[in-house]
């Protein structure tokens, strides 16, 4: 057994391909799923299980003392375990599909299904990819102790704290009858108008710093990169800048002169 986990160590590819072969039969289920319940948001939830599962599944296969896989098991449980849980709570029981999947629905016409369909299949890319920096970390040779991985580690603590209390605001002040129609500046939100997702990319970073100058670090890379990337790009600031400007008008259009959109910051004078 332990040639045959020397034998994945040397090779990590089929170890990750198996990952992404087992997601792309969960997003299968999950896009029927979606289907039935009118709501696209079961893929993010389906994400963070997903990253989960994957990286348990290392744990099993590969060679490393109990030390590296209680720490890799926490980083990935309590930052995708809190993640899915407040996905599944704020956007799928018994909440109406986010107004970005409307869009894409209704952009998509009549390719609707097929789209949205590979749109999943995307998430199970995802998983497996996003899944590679906490191989690195399992792989770290270096005792748990060490001082860049204190950092690493500290960095990694400041960053899931910073997002799960952004969302924890966001979800206060919109649970407020009061606040119906208002843009949320309170706390973290003062600072940023995407707060959440900079704390998100951050703890990406953290096992850039984590895993610094072990085998394999130049992987954990990809974290920050690809997220940074879909973040600016893709399924983050765009489309929910689109929506906020246009349910807030120019309340919203205030917001964004005086307020940074990223990095968190003092607020700007107009």
């Amino acid at each position: 057994m332990d040639a045959e986990k020397a034998t994945i160590e040397s090779n990590p590819l089929p170890l990750v391909l198996e990952g992404y072969f087992a997601m792309m039969v969960v997003m299968v289920i999950l896009w029927f799923v979606q289907r039935r319940i009118k709501n696209a948001a079961v893929a993010e939830v389906g994400f963070c299980l997903g990253l989960i599962s994957i990286v348990a599944g290392y744990t099993v296969q590969t060679i490393g003392g109990i030390e590296r896989t209680v720490l890799t098991m926490m980083l990935v449980v309590l930052y995708a375990g809190r993640l899915g849980h407040y996905l599944l709570v704020n956007r799928v029981i018994g909440k109406e599909e986010d107004t970005r999947y409307q869009r894409l629905r209704k952009s998509w016409g009549s390719s609707e299904r097929f789209n949205m369909f590979l749109y999943f299949q995307m998430y199970a890319a995802a998983a497996a990819v996003f899944s590679i920096p906490f191989l690195v970390v399992l792989w770290n040779p270096r005792p748990p102790t060490s001082v860049v991985e204190m950092v690493g580690l500290l960095i990694w603590g400041i960053a899931v704290a910073g997002e799960a209390r952004a969302d924890r605001q966001l979800a206060r002040f919109q649970a407020d009858p009061a606040n119906r129609g208002r843009v949320c500046r309170e706390g973290l939100w003062y600072y940023s108008r995407h707060p959440n997702y900079f704390f998100d990319w951050l703890h990406w970073c953290s096992y850039v710093v984590m895993t610094l100058g072990a085998s394999g670090w130049a992987f954990t890379l990809l974290g920050p990169l690809l997220m940074g990337w879909l973040l600016f790009k893709v399924t983050g600031i765009p489309p929910n800048e689109t929506d906020a400007l246009e349910k807030f008008g120019e309340e919203y259009r205030a917001y964004r002169l005086t307020t940074n959109t990223f990095f968190p910051g003092a607020p700007k004078t107009r």
